[in-house]
């Protein structure tokens, strides 16, 4: 299936809230280690910085991306999505010395009503670790972030 058939239907809308869920390839949890992860971070970073998106909360899972962001003027939903996963599929596999697939093609996305409480959003998507019985306590993970919780330094998700 191309990746424009993955897209028929789905449309996006700047400055509206949108939270994302993108897969590892056959479930695969690349991001169970250390490096991988923080290239995926990285790379979230740069989407943020170049004003794609404002990140509002995510967190890295060993085989998946949950991501809430208000989407920019610079590129749609799709393609956001679309850089994202090619930049890191290319520092991921580049760092592991591998080709092929990351990332399943298709993603789960969904736009925030504006009656819905963001912050609970942003709450439950950085409590993944904790109902995955990675951890005791989200602090004890190290892949997640959250404009509200006070970990970056200015008041974005990425610092």
């Amino acid at each position: 299936m191309s990746y424009d058939a993955l897209n028929r239907g789905r449309w996006s809308q700047s400055h509206r809230i949108y939270a994302i869920t993108t897969v590892t390839h056959q479930r695969w949890p690349v991001f169970r280690t250390l490096r991988p992860a923080r290239l995926l971070i990285g790379q979230l970073r740069n989407v943020h910085e170049s004003g794609a998106v404002h990140s509002l909360a995510w967190v890295v899972m060993p085989d998946h991306l949950h991501w809430l962001f208000e989407l920019g003027d610079r590129l749609s939903l799709p393609g956001v999505v679309k850089t994202l996963k090619a930049r890191t599929s290319r520092h991921i596999n580049g760092h592991l010395g591998r080709t092929g697939s990351l990332w399943q093609r298709a993603y789960f996305d969904r736009a925030v009503r504006t009656h819905e409480d963001v912050r609970a959003l942003a709450r439950y998507i950085v409590a993944n670790p904790l109902r995955a019985k990675l951890v005791d306590r989200i602090g004890d993970y190290p892949h997640w972030d959250c404009v509200w919780v006070g970990r970056g330094g200015n008041g974005t998700a990425l610092d």
